[in-house]
């Protein structure tokens, strides 16, 4: 696979997204769970979202409870937290794995275009971060210590890139 277009992932309601459809947009992708030190960064990832989603960025949210357990709920359950406790609007999808033999594809594919501290694949942590340029190929990874807020110049830069 040679870019984000050819991935495909299913909402938390379960409708199918074919990321295709979001060609020539910013993409930030997050591994989120819903009882982690890092869950207030949803606040910030929303006013990442509404501060930018209207000049093309799109966030995308996919749960996962590989750390920790820290995201047990139900799809619905997950869904009605971050909307209830962090206003979230931005897309969440499906929980997933990240790392591991079940690691969806599409995690499977970031990890290999932008590995982490000294080259290693695995996701160390709830709340990483991708960032992805309009033409559908990563431009970096952030820690999930890194804030939401810290991308802020990052994303700017990747929504005035041609």
């Amino acid at each position: 696979m040679s870019s984000i277009y050819d991935y495909q992932a299913s909402s938390i309601q379960g409708a199918n997204m074919d990321l295709a459809e979001l060609r020539g947009k910013v993409i930030l992708i997050v591994n989120t769970a819903s009882a982690c030190g890092f869950t207030p960064q949803f606040a910030g990832l929303e006013q990442l979202h509404q501060t930018y989603g209207e000049r093309g960025l799109v966030m995308l949210g996919f749960p996962c409870n590989q750390f920790g357990a820290q995201d047990p709920g139900s799809h619905h359950e997950i869904d009605a937290f971050c909307r209830q406790n962090y206003d979230v609007n931005f897309t969440m999808m499906e929980k997933i794995d990240v790392n591991g033999k079940d690691a969806h594809p599409l995690f499977q594919w970031l990890k290999q275009q932008a590995p982490g501290l000294l080259g290693s694949e695995a996701i160390k942590w709830n709340f990483t971060k991708f960032l992805i340029g309009r033409n559908g190929q990563v431009i970096r990874r952030y820690a999930s210590i890194d804030k939401p807020v810290a991308l802020a110049a990052d994303i700017e830069h990747a929504l005035v890139a041609v």
